[in-house]
């Protein structure tokens, strides 16, 4: 197990939230039309005080620059940011970078009103510490991609990486979306979070909930001691069954009540 201590940030609610939503792992692309239209119907229909993304909302993302272009990637990716920023209108939008969409910019952040996140954050949130993570850092048995995350993670790695020509960046993007997908039929068990790690962090963090996603295995977990591991849904509307899910945290006055809510019941 690894022995690296993160840096936990800390964001306060503002004492009117009573209802916070958190969904990650999207992957929207225009090949999946069916998750972008719920994803669009649930930031118009969500009562939720703020919505946190918890990464990978994006399939890929190769730059903010790619907003700018004239192709259909750029298209698509305007039509994204437009909608996050109308829904940011009406409530605050917290964004974490995943394992795909780690390249998403100040820029793009700003266009589209949302606040990024560092990964972790402790939500201090109806008098309770509430931990936010990816979760790809915790999956630590998985050695080659975190090897590869370490790498793409760097200021060098990526100030190379984006002064590449945006073609050739979408390229690149769609190769290595190429092997995940071939990874993924060849039946590989991928790695889940460790679970002596995941109770490292809660302890310095002094927090007793862990909410994550990266995993697309949803679920809570007893960690033991009162600590608890809750996993976030991946979305996939074409899937049979479809796959989407909205876990909400809903401040009663006296506590805070952990929901996990299909689509239709997230209003």
């Amino acid at each position: 197990m690894t022995s690296t201590t993160p840096r936990y940030a800390e964001l306060h609610a503002p004492a009117h939230w009573r209802v916070v939503d958190f969904i990650s792992d999207l992957h929207l692309q225009a090949s999946e039309p069916q998750t972008v239209q719920a994803w669009k119907d649930y930031l118009r229909q969500t009562r939720a005080d703020a919505v946190f993304l918890l990464g990978d909302i994006f399939e890929v993302w190769v730059g903010d620059d790619g907003l700018d272009g004239d192709d259909e990637d750029a298209r698509f990716e305007r039509a994204c940011i437009d909608m996050l920023s109308s829904a940011g209108e009406r409530r605050p939008l917290h964004l974490m970078h995943g394992n795909r969409d780690f390249l998403l910019g100040p820029e793009a952040a700003r266009r589209a009103r949302c606040t990024l996140l560092d990964d972790p954050t402790v939500l201090i949130f109806g008098n309770r510490r509430w931990l936010l993570s990816h979760g790809d850092a915790l999956c630590i048995d998985d050695h080659e991609y975190l090897a590869f995350r370490a790498q793409v993670r760097t200021p060098r790695w990526q100030q190379a990486f984006l002064a590449q020509p945006l073609a050739q960046r979408r390229q690149i993007a769609r190769g290595l979306r190429q092997q995940s997908e071939e990874r993924k039929r060849s039946g590989v068990d991928y790695a889940d979070v460790d679970a002596s790690l995941a109770r490292q962090w809660l302890q310095q963090a002094q927090a007793t909930e862990l909410i994550h996603g990266h995993t697309h295995k949803p679920a809570d977990h007893a960690l033991g001691a009162g600590l608890h591991r809750r996993v976030l849904s991946d979305w996939d509307l074409q899937a049979v069954p479809p796959r989407a899910e909205v876990l909400r945290l809903q401040d009663t006055g006296h506590d805070v009540s952990v929901q996990r809510l299909p689509l239709d019941q997230a209003r």
